[in-house]
C-alpha cells in the first residue's frame, strides 16, 4: 500500500473509477488535467502541477489552447506531457468540427459556434479566419487570412474577395477573436465589415455574417443589426 500512495497509483485509479462510472462531469478541471498529466509522469503526484497550469493559463480551456511552449517553460514539464494536453484538444476540435462539415452552416450554426469558441476564445493573438461557403451554404473551405490586428480594410476586403473568388464561393462568414476576451464589435471591426458587404454586393458573394470570439462568449454582427 506504500508504493501505491507513493507514486499515485492508487489515487488515479479512483480517478479512472470516477470518470468511467460518473461520464464526463464526474471529475473536476484540475482532476481531468491531473489524470493526463498523469499517463505521462507516472510516478509524480501531479495534483499541484495541474492547479498551477489551470491558474497560471487561466482555466482548463486556456491551458489547452495555450502554446504548445509556454505550457513546457511555465510547467517545467516533458514534451510527452505537453503532448498528452495538446492531443485533448485536438480531438476535441477534430468533434466539434465534425458537426459542421458537409452540412449547412446556417443549420448547424449552434455547433458552428461551439468549434469557433473551442478553437479562438483563448488565443492570446488576434487571428482572423473566413469560412468560405457554396451556393447550399455547405463549408467549402475554412482558412486562417491575418494573424493580429489589420490596419488597412482595404487589403482585408481584397484578400477575402480574392480567395472567395478563386474557390468560387457564394457567400462567406468572418471571424476573428479578441483576446481582451470582450466580444463587442470595435468601431474599426464595423466599418471593415460594411466595406466588405458592398466589395461583396458587386460580385455577387454573400456576407453572411461576421462573428467576434472571446473569452467571455461570442457577438454576431448580424444578429445585434449591425449589417
Amino acid at each position: 500500500m506504500a508504493d501505491e500512495h507513493s507514486d499515485g497509483s492508487g489515487h488515479r485509479a479512483r480517478l479512472r473509477k470516477r470518470l468511467i462510472e460518473g461520464g464526463p462531469d464526474a471529475l473536476l478541471d484540475h482532476e481531468l488535467v491531473e489524470y493526463l498529466l498523469g499517463l505521462a509522469i507516472p510516478r509524480r503526484d501531479t495534483k499541484p502541477l495541474a492547479k498551477k497550469l489551470i491558474r497560471d493559463f487561466g482555466g482548463f480551456g486556456g491551458l489547452l489552447a495555450a502554446d504548445a511552449e509556454a505550457i513546457a517553460r511555465i510547467g517545467d514539464v516533458s514534451e510527452g506531457a505537453v503532448a498528452t494536453l495538446k492531443v485533448v484538444q485536438a480531438a476535441a476540435l477534430r468533434l466539434l468540427s465534425d458537426q459542421v462539415k458537409g452540412r449547412p452552416v446556417l443549420a448547424s450554426w449552434q455547433a458552428l459556434l461551439d468549434y469557433l469558441h473551442a478553437d479562438m476564445a483563448h488565443n492570446p493573438i488576434e487571428r482572423v479566419r473566413v469560412l468560405f461557403l457554396n451556393s447550399k451554404n455547405v463549408l467549402i473551405r475554412d482558412e486562417p487570412m491575418w494573424e493580429g490586428s489589420v490596419d488597412e480594410s482595404a487589403v482585408y476586403v481584397r484578400e477575402i474577395m480574392r480567395r472567395a473568388l478563386d474557390l468560387h464561393a457564394t457567400a462567406v462568414i468572418v471571424v476573428h477573436n479578441h483576446p481582451s476576451g470582450d466580444p463587442s464589435p470595435s468601431q474599426q471591426d464595423i466599418k471593415i465589415t460594411r466595406e466588405l458587404i458592398e466589395a461583396a454586393r458587386h460580385l455577387g458573394i454573400a456576407v453572411h455574417d461576421h462573428i467576434i470570439i472571446g473569452a467571455k462568449g461570442h457577438s454576431s454582427m448580424r444578429a445585434s443589426g449591425l449589417i
